[in-house]
């Protein structure tokens, strides 16, 4: 693997059984990202985006193949180290924001944190630095219902970045909000990217696939470079 790059995978193959069938969902996936790209993978529903994503993730194991991760071998990881790259390798941002609705802005991105023993000051002091960047110090208070979607999706990725992840995993992370906010959050991406991050798009958008750096297509469990 090289010193460049931040994933890196070789004839990576997944099948799930269905019945009394084998369902190739990836098929031989070559697939590269260097440190501080920000690259799309584009493919319509049922091509093998989530598997993908789940193996990127270290959510879901590969069958075959080999899966290297900022220079960590996944494809041999044992799963309390698994459990630790989840946590400080990479930060999550879904479709749906996964944020607790019982809890307020700063409590929602500092959970992470304090579940990873950080002190509730330092932790704190994290979040409001992120939140300044992302526009949102006036909102620290508010619960996610009293958000608008847009801005609940930056309170999830400034809970994806505090952790101060080598790699940025976001699923469709546009398909809960209508056109403006979309554009809003996407341009975040784009100043991400600029500030250095390494960030991974799951889209079966092209308009919204077109914000990325590269762009890769998935189709039947094939990747299209």
């Amino acid at each position: 693997m090289s010193a460049q790059h931040m994933i890196c995978m070789h004839n990576v193959c997944k099948s799930y059984k269905m019945g009394s069938e084998q369902l190739r969902v990836l098929k031989n996936v070559d697939f590269t990202v260097n440190k501080g790209e920000f690259t799309a993978i584009l493919g319509p529903s049922g091509s093998g985006k989530s598997t993908l994503m789940n193996i990127i993730g270290c959510m879901d194991n590969l069958d075959s193949g080999s899966y290297e991760l900022n220079g960590i071998p996944i494809h041999r990881t044992k799963e309390k180290e698994l459990a630790r790259i989840r946590n400080h390798e990479i930060g999550f941002i879904f479709q749906n924001y996964h944020l607790i609705p019982t809890y307020n802005v700063m409590q929602n991105i500092i959970m992470p944190l304090l579940m990873r023993g950080q002190d509730r000051k330092t932790a704190e002091r994290n979040c409001r630095e992120i939140i300044s960047m992302l526009g949102l110090s006036d909102r620290l208070a508010h619960k996610p219902s009293e958000l608008s979607g847009g801005q609940r999706q930056r309170v999830a990725i400034a809970r994806a970045l505090c952790s101060k992840p080598s790699l940025l995993l976001a699923d469709e992370p546009t398909g809960a909000l209508d056109q403006s906010s979309g554009a809003e959050v996407l341009a975040l991406f784009k100043k991400l990217h600029e500030m250095g991050n390494t960030i991974v798009m799951i889209t079966h958008d092209m308009n919204v696939a077109k914000w990325a750096h590269r762009t890769v297509d998935l189709i039947d469990g094939e990747l299209i470079q």
